[in-house]
């Protein structure tokens, strides 16, 4: 089935990817940015040029110019491994908000016809709500929970903290305990 042919999910219509279809991106030389606002939460940007990891095929996909607004829910899993790295792990779910063509003069969420920006938006919040209300597992939370394990490969801690003194053990809720030495070798 051709990119642009007309496709249908639990009775809608669509043109674009067919539902199941994957890509992989490369994100070479990305920059994010943040800024904590408060205590717990922050600000953040990230730029960077977006690759494929392999070539598209001949004819596919839209137009060069074409642009999209995507609105993106995450869980970033991070691990600190030493005073200037950390292990990365992001997963969740991206929903196409608007796109406009390269020879459009509005974006899609323009039109009449289309539902605006901001009811796009609280539908997708409402959705997310409604699943964390309901106590369902997001797909993502279960895709993070089985790769989690992988992070470990991408670690090389020493067992010290960032000034080389001994880490000290704390239980689940943060209060300290004994101190931790690395074991020496």
């Amino acid at each position: 089935m051709a990119y642009d042919d007309l496709k249908e999910f639990h009775g809608d219509t669509y043109r674009g990817m067919a539902v199941g279809g994957q890509h992989a991106w490369i994100y070479p030389n990305g920059l994010w940015r943040e800024e904590k606002v408060a205590p717990d939460r922050w600000d953040f940007t990230f730029v960077s040029m977006k690759e494929r990891e392999r070539s598209a095929p001949v004819g596919s996909g839209v137009p060069v110019g074409t642009q999209y607004h995507w609105y993106i829910l995450a869980h970033q899993r991070v691990r600190k491994i030493d005073a200037d790295s950390y292990t990365t792990f992001m997963s969740g779910v991206k929903y196409k908000i608007a796109h406009k063509k390269p020879y459009w003069r509005k974006w899609s969420s323009e039109c009449p016809d289309q539902p605006s920006e901001r009811e796009k938006l609280i539908a997708i919040l409402q959705a997310a709500i409604d699943e964390v209300h309901n106590g369902e597992s997001s797909s993502t939370e279960r895709v993070a929970s089985g790769l989690l394990p992988e992070l470990h490969l991408l670690e090389h801690g020493d067992g010290e903290d960032d000034h080389g003194r001994g880490k000290r053990d704390e239980d689940a809720c943060g209060r300290e305990g004994r101190e931790v030495r690395p074991i020496s070798r």
